[in-house]
Protein backbone atom coordinates (compact mmCIF):
# COMPACT_ATOMS: atom_id res chain seq x y z
CA UNK A 1 0.00 0.00 0.00
CA UNK A 2 1.47 3.23 -0.93
CA UNK A 3 2.21 6.06 1.50
CA UNK A 4 2.44 9.75 1.61
CA UNK A 5 5.55 12.01 1.86
CA UNK A 6 5.76 16.11 2.41
CA UNK A 7 8.86 16.41 1.82
CA UNK A 8 10.77 19.62 2.22
CA UNK A 9 13.90 21.55 1.75
CA UNK A 10 14.54 24.62 3.93
CA UNK A 11 13.27 28.38 1.58
CA UNK A 12 16.30 29.89 0.83
CA UNK A 13 17.02 33.36 1.53
CA UNK A 14 15.97 35.90 -1.76
CA UNK A 15 19.21 38.04 -0.79
CA UNK A 16 21.59 34.97 -1.49
CA UNK A 17 22.81 33.60 -4.82
CA UNK A 18 22.24 29.76 -5.06
CA UNK A 19 25.56 28.08 -3.82
CA UNK A 20 26.60 24.24 -3.56
CA UNK A 21 25.30 24.00 -0.06
CA UNK A 22 22.02 25.16 -1.13
CA UNK A 23 22.11 22.57 -3.93
CA UNK A 24 23.58 19.24 -1.74
CA UNK A 25 20.53 19.85 0.39
CA UNK A 26 17.91 20.83 -2.68
CA UNK A 27 19.48 17.25 -4.83
CA UNK A 28 19.49 14.89 -1.82
CA UNK A 29 16.28 16.49 -0.93
CA UNK A 30 15.34 15.66 -4.97
CA UNK A 31 17.13 12.11 -4.70
CA UNK A 32 14.71 11.35 -1.67
CA UNK A 33 11.50 12.55 -3.37
CA UNK A 34 12.56 10.48 -6.40
CA UNK A 35 12.86 7.49 -4.28
CA UNK A 36 9.87 7.63 -2.61
CA UNK A 37 7.71 8.11 -5.80
CA UNK A 38 9.58 4.51 -7.24
CA UNK A 39 7.93 3.16 -3.86
CA UNK A 40 4.44 4.20 -5.06
CA UNK A 41 4.30 6.84 -2.36
CA UNK A 42 2.23 10.02 -3.10
CA UNK A 43 4.59 12.75 -2.49
CA UNK A 44 4.88 16.58 -2.23
CA UNK A 45 8.35 17.88 -2.40
CA UNK A 46 8.61 21.57 -1.91
CA UNK A 47 11.08 23.94 -1.66
CA UNK A 48 11.30 28.14 -2.43
CA UNK A 49 12.48 31.38 -1.53
CA UNK A 50 12.23 33.73 1.88
CA UNK A 51 11.73 36.27 0.68
CA UNK A 52 11.02 39.38 3.52
CA UNK A 53 13.53 40.75 5.81
CA UNK A 54 15.39 43.67 6.81
CA UNK A 55 18.13 42.52 4.42
CA UNK A 56 16.16 42.63 1.45
CA UNK A 57 14.40 46.18 2.28
CA UNK A 58 17.77 47.89 2.54
CA UNK A 59 19.34 45.61 -1.13
CA UNK A 60 15.92 46.90 -2.79
CA UNK A 61 16.27 50.35 -0.93
CA UNK A 62 20.47 50.65 -2.41
CA UNK A 63 19.61 49.25 -6.14
CA UNK A 64 16.55 51.84 -6.08
CA UNK A 65 13.99 49.17 -6.73
CA UNK A 66 10.44 48.07 -4.88
CA UNK A 67 11.14 45.29 -2.66
CA UNK A 68 9.14 43.12 -5.04
CA UNK A 69 10.80 43.35 -7.97
CA UNK A 70 14.03 42.74 -6.03
CA UNK A 71 12.94 39.53 -4.82
CA UNK A 72 11.40 38.46 -8.18
CA UNK A 73 14.69 38.36 -9.63
CA UNK A 74 16.75 37.35 -7.03
CA UNK A 75 14.07 34.11 -6.49
CA UNK A 76 14.44 33.38 -10.29
CA UNK A 77 17.98 32.37 -9.63
CA UNK A 78 16.83 29.68 -7.48
CA UNK A 79 13.97 28.34 -10.00
CA UNK A 80 16.98 28.45 -12.65
CA UNK A 81 19.79 26.67 -10.84
CA UNK A 82 17.28 23.96 -9.90
CA UNK A 83 15.87 23.95 -13.63
CA UNK A 84 19.56 22.81 -14.47
CA UNK A 85 20.08 20.46 -11.80
CA UNK A 86 16.54 18.88 -12.60
CA UNK A 87 14.83 19.03 -9.17
CA UNK A 88 11.26 17.73 -9.37
CA UNK A 89 9.75 20.01 -6.53
CA UNK A 90 5.85 19.84 -6.93
CA UNK A 91 5.36 23.27 -5.43
CA UNK A 92 8.05 25.94 -5.21
CA UNK A 93 6.23 28.12 -2.79
CA UNK A 94 7.78 32.29 -2.25
CA UNK A 95 6.72 34.15 1.46
CA UNK A 96 5.56 37.15 -0.95
CA UNK A 97 2.51 34.89 -2.08
CA UNK A 98 -1.19 35.76 -0.97
CA UNK A 99 -1.84 32.34 0.07
CA UNK A 100 1.07 32.49 3.21
CA UNK A 101 0.26 35.56 3.99
CA UNK A 102 -3.04 34.09 5.04
CA UNK A 103 -1.54 31.14 6.07
CA UNK A 104 0.93 33.41 8.94
CA UNK A 105 -2.13 35.36 10.13
CA UNK A 106 -3.95 32.58 10.99
CA UNK A 107 -1.21 30.95 13.19
CA UNK A 108 -0.41 34.31 14.60
CA UNK A 109 -4.02 34.07 15.22
CA UNK A 110 -4.29 30.79 17.15
CA UNK A 111 -1.11 31.05 19.08
CA UNK A 112 -2.07 34.50 20.15
CA UNK A 113 -5.82 33.09 21.11
CA UNK A 114 -3.88 30.46 22.75
CA UNK A 115 -2.56 32.93 25.64
CA UNK A 116 0.88 32.93 24.06
CA UNK A 117 1.89 35.90 22.14
CA UNK A 118 2.82 39.29 24.41
CA UNK A 119 3.94 42.59 23.48
CA UNK A 120 7.25 43.59 25.31
CA UNK A 121 9.91 46.43 24.80
CA UNK A 122 13.28 45.15 23.95
CA UNK A 123 16.48 46.49 23.59
CA UNK A 124 19.34 44.79 22.13
CA UNK A 125 22.13 43.91 19.52
CA UNK A 126 21.19 43.07 16.39
CA UNK A 127 22.89 41.51 13.01
CA UNK A 128 21.31 42.20 10.27
CA UNK A 129 23.51 39.63 8.58
CA UNK A 130 21.82 37.29 10.60
CA UNK A 131 18.44 38.66 10.92
CA UNK A 132 18.86 37.82 14.76
CA UNK A 133 19.35 39.42 18.32
CA UNK A 134 22.99 38.74 19.65
CA UNK A 135 24.75 38.52 22.56
CA UNK A 136 27.36 40.94 23.19
CA UNK A 137 30.66 38.34 23.63
CA UNK A 138 29.16 37.10 19.79
CA UNK A 139 29.52 40.77 18.50
CA UNK A 140 33.26 41.10 17.97
CA UNK A 141 33.21 37.21 15.97
CA UNK A 142 30.72 38.74 13.40
CA UNK A 143 31.93 41.73 12.98
CA UNK A 144 34.93 40.02 11.85
CA UNK A 145 33.61 38.00 9.32
CA UNK A 146 31.76 41.29 7.96
CA UNK A 147 28.54 40.81 9.70
CA UNK A 148 27.41 43.87 11.38
CA UNK A 149 26.46 44.37 13.97
CA UNK A 150 23.91 47.31 15.28
CA UNK A 151 21.67 48.51 19.12
CA UNK A 152 17.96 48.26 18.18
CA UNK A 153 15.19 49.25 20.68
CA UNK A 154 11.35 48.58 19.94
CA UNK A 155 8.23 47.20 21.16
CA UNK A 156 8.00 43.63 19.74
CA UNK A 157 5.35 40.92 20.01
CA UNK A 158 7.44 37.87 21.75
CA UNK A 159 6.19 34.25 21.65
CA UNK A 160 6.71 32.17 24.92
CA UNK A 161 8.89 29.32 23.85
CA UNK A 162 9.26 28.83 27.69
CA UNK A 163 5.72 27.58 27.95
CA UNK A 164 6.83 24.60 26.27
CA UNK A 165 10.08 22.80 27.50
CA UNK A 166 8.28 20.02 29.04
CA UNK A 167 5.71 19.47 25.73
CA UNK A 168 8.49 19.56 23.66
CA UNK A 169 11.06 16.71 26.00
CA UNK A 170 7.73 14.86 26.09
CA UNK A 171 7.71 14.95 22.34
CA UNK A 172 11.12 14.19 21.51
CA UNK A 173 11.41 10.97 24.08
CA UNK A 174 8.09 9.34 22.58
CA UNK A 175 9.69 9.94 19.20
CA UNK A 176 13.09 8.44 19.18
CA UNK A 177 13.56 8.10 15.59
CA UNK A 178 12.27 12.09 15.10
CA UNK A 179 15.48 14.04 14.48
CA UNK A 180 18.18 12.11 12.84
CA UNK A 181 21.24 11.61 13.18
CA UNK A 182 20.65 10.78 16.88
CA UNK A 183 23.63 13.26 17.77
CA UNK A 184 21.52 16.18 16.10
CA UNK A 185 18.48 14.88 18.38
CA UNK A 186 20.04 14.95 21.54
CA UNK A 187 21.42 18.84 20.80
CA UNK A 188 17.83 19.76 20.52
CA UNK A 189 16.96 18.10 23.83
CA UNK A 190 20.06 19.69 25.49
CA UNK A 191 19.29 23.12 24.12
CA UNK A 192 15.77 22.50 25.58
CA UNK A 193 16.86 21.04 28.93
CA UNK A 194 19.04 24.48 29.30
CA UNK A 195 15.77 26.33 29.91
CA UNK A 196 14.21 28.28 26.96
CA UNK A 197 13.83 31.60 26.33
CA UNK A 198 11.20 33.49 25.04
CA UNK A 199 11.47 35.07 21.28
CA UNK A 200 10.50 38.35 19.50
CA UNK A 201 8.42 37.81 16.42
CA UNK A 202 7.85 41.03 15.01
CA UNK A 203 9.25 43.92 14.03
CA UNK A 204 8.24 48.08 13.81
CA UNK A 205 11.15 49.14 12.11
CA UNK A 206 10.50 47.43 8.81
CA UNK A 207 7.40 47.35 6.61
CA UNK A 208 8.75 44.72 4.42
CA UNK A 209 7.01 41.52 5.86
CA UNK A 210 3.60 40.29 6.99
CA UNK A 211 1.24 42.36 9.15
CA UNK A 212 0.02 41.47 12.78
CA UNK A 213 -3.27 40.78 11.73
CA UNK A 214 -4.22 42.23 15.51
CA UNK A 215 -1.71 45.12 15.39
CA UNK A 216 -0.56 46.28 11.45
CA UNK A 217 2.15 48.65 13.21
CA UNK A 218 3.98 45.20 13.56
CA UNK A 219 5.42 43.04 10.90
CA UNK A 220 6.09 39.74 11.69
CA UNK A 221 9.53 38.34 11.94
CA UNK A 222 11.66 35.65 10.17
CA UNK A 223 10.42 32.34 12.34
CA UNK A 224 6.75 33.28 12.01
CA UNK A 225 6.95 33.93 8.41
CA UNK A 226 9.77 31.18 7.28
CA UNK A 227 8.79 28.43 9.03
CA UNK A 228 5.20 28.81 8.36
CA UNK A 229 5.95 28.12 4.54
CA UNK A 230 5.87 24.44 5.21
CA UNK A 231 2.41 24.67 5.92
CA UNK A 232 1.28 26.81 3.63
CA UNK A 233 2.46 24.49 0.84
CA UNK A 234 0.74 21.76 2.76
CA UNK A 235 -2.85 24.03 2.48
CA UNK A 236 -3.03 25.54 5.90
CA UNK A 237 -5.76 28.49 5.55
CA UNK A 238 -6.77 27.64 1.67
CA UNK A 239 -7.01 23.98 1.78
CA UNK A 240 -7.85 22.04 4.52
CA UNK A 241 -8.48 18.62 2.79
CA UNK A 242 -5.14 18.92 1.49
CA UNK A 243 -3.27 19.84 4.97
CA UNK A 244 -4.77 17.36 6.34
CA UNK A 245 -3.69 14.64 3.41
CA UNK A 246 -0.34 16.22 3.81
CA UNK A 247 0.80 17.22 7.15
CA UNK A 248 2.96 16.60 8.75
CA UNK A 249 6.03 16.67 6.75
CA UNK A 250 9.43 15.49 6.78
CA UNK A 251 12.28 18.54 6.72
CA UNK A 252 15.72 18.31 5.33
CA UNK A 253 17.85 21.17 7.13
CA UNK A 254 21.24 22.23 7.52
CA UNK A 255 22.51 22.21 11.32
CA UNK A 256 23.33 25.94 11.11
CA UNK A 257 19.22 26.26 10.97
CA UNK A 258 18.77 23.17 14.19
CA UNK A 259 17.07 25.65 16.50
CA UNK A 260 14.59 27.01 14.96
CA UNK A 261 13.05 23.93 13.05
CA UNK A 262 14.00 21.55 15.85
CA UNK A 263 12.56 24.19 19.05
CA UNK A 264 10.77 27.33 17.78
CA UNK A 265 9.22 25.53 15.18
CA UNK A 266 7.62 22.22 16.96
CA UNK A 267 6.47 24.73 19.61
CA UNK A 268 5.04 27.00 17.22
CA UNK A 269 2.72 24.49 15.79
CA UNK A 270 1.96 22.86 19.51
CA UNK A 271 0.63 26.69 20.39
CA UNK A 272 -1.70 26.53 16.94
CA UNK A 273 -3.05 23.55 17.62
CA UNK A 274 -1.62 21.70 14.55
CA UNK A 275 1.00 18.53 14.74
CA UNK A 276 4.74 18.84 14.79
CA UNK A 277 7.07 17.50 11.66
CA UNK A 278 6.92 13.91 11.52
CA UNK A 279 10.87 13.63 11.08
CA UNK A 280 13.62 16.04 10.73
CA UNK A 281 17.00 15.33 8.92
CA UNK A 282 20.00 17.62 9.78
CA UNK A 283 23.10 17.30 7.72
CA UNK A 284 26.44 19.46 8.23
CA UNK A 285 27.93 22.48 6.60
CA UNK A 286 29.94 21.34 3.02
CA UNK A 287 33.30 22.75 3.31
CA UNK A 288 35.67 24.32 1.39
CA UNK A 289 39.23 23.84 2.50
CA UNK A 290 38.21 23.61 6.26
CA UNK A 291 36.11 26.17 6.42
CA UNK A 292 32.61 27.19 5.92
CA UNK A 293 31.39 28.83 2.73
CA UNK A 294 31.08 32.27 2.98
CA UNK A 295 30.67 35.80 1.16
CA UNK A 296 33.73 37.51 2.89
CA UNK A 297 35.94 34.60 2.40
CA UNK A 298 34.78 34.28 -1.22
CA UNK A 299 34.02 30.64 -1.49
CA UNK A 300 30.60 30.17 -2.69
CA UNK A 301 30.50 27.64 -5.67
CA UNK A 302 27.29 27.98 -8.16
CA UNK A 303 26.21 24.85 -9.01
CA UNK A 304 26.66 25.99 -12.68
CA UNK A 305 30.29 26.04 -12.33
CA UNK A 306 30.50 22.47 -11.54
CA UNK A 307 27.97 21.41 -14.16
CA UNK A 308 29.79 22.83 -16.86
CA UNK A 309 32.55 20.17 -16.20
CA UNK A 310 30.62 17.06 -14.88
CA UNK A 311 27.28 17.60 -16.41
CA UNK A 312 24.21 17.47 -14.51
CA UNK A 313 24.38 13.73 -12.88
CA UNK A 314 27.87 14.29 -12.48
CA UNK A 315 27.23 16.78 -9.99
CA UNK A 316 23.95 15.17 -8.83
CA UNK A 317 26.14 11.78 -8.26
CA UNK A 318 28.81 13.46 -6.23
CA UNK A 319 26.79 15.09 -3.75
CA UNK A 320 25.03 12.41 -3.14
CA UNK A 321 27.51 9.47 -2.85
CA UNK A 322 30.18 11.67 -1.28
CA UNK A 323 29.08 13.71 0.92
CA UNK A 324 28.31 11.45 4.09
CA UNK A 325 24.05 13.21 5.05
CA UNK A 326 24.71 14.02 8.79
CA UNK A 327 28.40 14.79 9.43
CA UNK A 328 30.13 17.73 8.32
CA UNK A 329 31.43 17.28 5.07
CA UNK A 330 34.83 18.50 2.51
CA UNK A 331 34.27 19.64 -1.13
CA UNK A 332 37.09 19.71 -3.14
CA UNK A 333 37.05 19.52 -6.68
CA UNK A 334 40.02 17.09 -7.27
CA UNK A 335 37.36 14.72 -4.84
CA UNK A 336 34.77 15.13 -7.33
CA UNK A 337 37.18 14.30 -10.47
CA UNK A 338 38.01 11.22 -8.69
CA UNK A 339 34.82 10.35 -8.10
CA UNK A 340 33.29 11.04 -11.43
CA UNK A 341 36.11 8.91 -12.77
CA UNK A 342 36.25 5.88 -10.51
CA UNK A 343 32.34 5.44 -10.47
CA UNK A 344 30.32 6.65 -13.19
CA UNK A 345 33.22 6.81 -15.87
CA UNK A 346 35.47 3.27 -14.66
CA UNK A 347 32.69 1.63 -13.64
CA UNK A 348 29.06 2.15 -14.60
CA UNK A 349 29.94 3.90 -17.77
CA UNK A 350 32.27 1.48 -18.92
CA UNK A 351 30.11 -1.26 -17.83
CA UNK A 352 27.75 -0.08 -19.92
CA UNK A 353 30.01 0.11 -23.30
CA UNK A 354 31.58 -3.31 -22.82
CA UNK A 355 28.27 -5.05 -22.26
CA UNK A 356 26.52 -3.23 -25.55
CA UNK A 357 29.59 -3.42 -27.33
CA UNK A 358 29.73 -7.22 -26.76
CA UNK A 359 26.07 -7.87 -27.67
CA UNK A 360 26.38 -6.15 -30.82
CA UNK A 361 29.13 -8.29 -32.11
CA UNK A 362 27.99 -11.60 -30.33
CA UNK A 363 24.40 -11.45 -30.43
CA UNK A 364 23.80 -9.14 -33.65
CA UNK A 365 22.88 -6.36 -31.08
CA UNK A 366 19.94 -8.27 -30.02
CA UNK A 367 20.38 -8.42 -25.91
CA UNK A 368 19.77 -11.97 -24.66
CA UNK A 369 17.20 -12.62 -21.39
CA UNK A 370 19.02 -13.19 -18.20
CA UNK A 371 19.54 -16.06 -16.04
CA UNK A 372 16.69 -17.41 -13.62
CA UNK A 373 19.68 -18.61 -11.35
CA UNK A 374 22.27 -16.19 -11.97
CA UNK A 375 24.69 -15.55 -9.33
CA UNK A 376 23.98 -12.42 -9.70
CA UNK A 377 19.69 -12.78 -8.36
CA UNK A 378 21.38 -12.44 -5.01
CA UNK A 379 23.47 -9.95 -4.71
CA UNK A 380 20.48 -7.52 -6.45
CA UNK A 381 18.07 -8.74 -4.01
CA UNK A 382 20.44 -7.94 -1.28
CA UNK A 383 21.21 -3.95 -3.05
CA UNK A 384 17.45 -3.70 -3.34
CA UNK A 385 16.82 -4.23 0.32
CA UNK A 386 19.95 -2.15 1.46
CA UNK A 387 18.62 0.89 -1.27
CA UNK A 388 15.48 1.02 0.26
CA UNK A 389 16.36 1.04 3.35
CA UNK A 390 18.93 3.93 3.16
CA UNK A 391 17.02 6.27 0.94
CA UNK A 392 14.38 5.58 3.36
CA UNK A 393 16.75 7.26 6.14
CA UNK A 394 18.10 10.26 4.25
CA UNK A 395 21.57 8.15 3.53
CA UNK A 396 21.68 8.44 0.03
CA UNK A 397 25.48 7.44 -0.04
CA UNK A 398 24.68 3.95 1.66
CA UNK A 399 22.37 3.62 -1.21
CA UNK A 400 24.33 4.33 -4.20
CA UNK A 401 27.30 2.33 -2.43
CA UNK A 402 24.88 -0.53 -2.38
CA UNK A 403 23.75 -0.18 -6.36
CA UNK A 404 27.45 -0.07 -7.13
CA UNK A 405 28.23 -3.29 -5.54
CA UNK A 406 25.83 -4.60 -8.46
CA UNK A 407 28.10 -3.31 -10.80
CA UNK A 408 31.45 -4.06 -9.44
CA UNK A 409 30.03 -7.71 -8.94
CA UNK A 410 28.86 -7.86 -13.03
CA UNK A 411 32.05 -6.45 -13.70
CA UNK A 412 33.20 -9.60 -11.75
CA UNK A 413 31.34 -11.51 -13.36
CA UNK A 414 32.67 -10.62 -16.69
CA UNK A 415 35.78 -10.20 -16.14
CA UNK A 416 35.58 -13.98 -14.81
CA UNK A 417 33.46 -15.75 -18.39
CA UNK A 418 35.44 -13.50 -20.52
CA UNK A 419 32.04 -13.23 -23.30
CA UNK A 420 34.18 -11.07 -25.52
CA UNK A 421 36.73 -14.47 -26.26
CA UNK A 422 33.97 -16.89 -26.38
CA UNK A 423 31.75 -17.81 -29.29
CA UNK A 424 28.61 -17.04 -30.14
CA UNK A 425 25.94 -19.40 -28.53
CA UNK A 426 24.18 -20.27 -24.88
CA UNK A 427 26.93 -19.87 -22.37
CA UNK A 428 27.88 -16.21 -23.88
CA UNK A 429 23.89 -15.27 -24.13
CA UNK A 430 23.96 -16.38 -20.29
CA UNK A 431 26.49 -14.34 -18.79
CA UNK A 432 25.38 -11.23 -21.38
CA UNK A 433 21.90 -11.94 -20.40
CA UNK A 434 22.58 -11.69 -17.02
CA UNK A 435 24.47 -8.23 -17.31
CA UNK A 436 21.87 -6.91 -18.99
CA UNK A 437 19.18 -7.38 -16.60
CA UNK A 438 21.92 -5.56 -13.61
CA UNK A 439 22.33 -2.89 -15.72
CA UNK A 440 18.16 -2.57 -16.05
CA UNK A 441 18.12 -3.50 -12.06
CA UNK A 442 21.14 -0.40 -11.52
CA UNK A 443 19.13 2.02 -13.92
CA UNK A 444 16.26 1.72 -11.55
CA UNK A 445 17.75 1.90 -8.10
CA UNK A 446 20.14 4.75 -9.20
CA UNK A 447 17.77 7.30 -11.09
CA UNK A 448 17.16 9.18 -8.17
CA UNK A 449 20.89 10.20 -8.52
CA UNK A 450 21.10 9.79 -12.43
CA UNK A 451 17.89 10.69 -13.76
CA UNK A 452 19.00 11.45 -16.94
CA UNK A 453 21.68 8.66 -17.68
CA UNK A 454 19.72 6.25 -16.25
CA UNK A 455 16.51 7.21 -18.52
CA UNK A 456 19.63 6.80 -21.66
CA UNK A 457 20.99 3.16 -20.09
CA UNK A 458 16.94 2.37 -20.13
CA UNK A 459 16.74 3.35 -23.90
CA UNK A 460 20.26 1.52 -25.12
CA UNK A 461 18.95 -1.81 -23.65
CA UNK A 462 15.86 -1.52 -25.57
CA UNK A 463 13.39 -1.15 -22.79
CA UNK A 464 10.06 1.27 -23.06
CA UNK A 465 9.49 4.00 -21.06
CA UNK A 466 11.72 4.85 -18.34
CA UNK A 467 13.25 3.95 -14.59
CA UNK A 468 11.23 6.81 -12.94
CA UNK A 469 7.95 4.35 -14.25
CA UNK A 470 9.16 1.68 -12.38
CA UNK A 471 8.51 0.18 -8.83
CA UNK A 472 10.58 -0.71 -6.18
CA UNK A 473 9.70 -4.68 -5.18
CA UNK A 474 7.49 -4.72 -8.48
CA UNK A 475 10.30 -4.35 -11.50
CA UNK A 476 13.21 -4.65 -8.61
CA UNK A 477 12.50 -8.48 -8.87
CA UNK A 478 15.47 -10.44 -10.66
CA UNK A 479 14.71 -11.90 -14.28
CA UNK A 480 12.65 -8.71 -15.76
CA UNK A 481 14.99 -8.55 -19.03
CA UNK A 482 12.88 -10.08 -21.73
CA UNK A 483 15.44 -10.37 -24.27
CA UNK A 484 15.01 -9.87 -27.70
CA UNK A 485 15.27 -6.32 -27.81
CA UNK A 486 17.73 -4.42 -30.00
CA UNK A 487 20.45 -3.15 -27.43
CA UNK A 488 22.11 0.13 -28.58
CA UNK A 489 25.92 0.93 -29.08
CA UNK A 490 26.06 4.57 -28.26
CA UNK A 491 28.74 7.11 -27.56
CA UNK A 492 30.17 7.03 -23.77
CA UNK A 493 28.02 8.12 -21.04
CA UNK A 494 30.85 9.60 -19.05
CA UNK A 495 33.63 10.39 -20.94
CA UNK A 496 36.21 10.20 -18.66
CA UNK A 497 37.95 13.23 -16.79
CA UNK A 498 41.69 14.76 -16.74
CA UNK A 499 42.75 15.15 -13.30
Amino acid sequence: MSARKMLTTPIYYANDAPHIGHAYTTVTADGVARWHRLRGDDVLFVTGTDEHGLKVQRSAEENDVDPQIWVDRTSQRYVDAWSQLGISYDQFIRTTEPRHYGAVQKILDACHANGDIELRTYEGLYSVADEAYVAEEDVPALEAQGRPVITMREENYFFLLSRYEDRLLEWYESNPDLVRPASKRNEAMGFIRQGLQDFSISRTSIDWGIPIPWDTDHVTYVWFDALTNYITAAGYGTDEAEFDKWWPGHHLIGKDILRFHCVYWPAMLMSAGLEPPSNISVHGFLLIGGEKMSKTRLNHIAPSDLVEEFGVDGFRYHFLRDQNFGPDGDFSHEGMVARYNADLANNLGNLLSRVTTVVAKKCDGVGPAPRPDSPLAPVTERAVEIADDAWCRVAPSEALDATWQIIRETNSLLENAEPWKSDPGPETDAVLGDALEALRLVAILASPALPASTAEIWNRLGLEGSPADCRIGVDTRWGLYPGGLDVIKGAPLFPRLKV
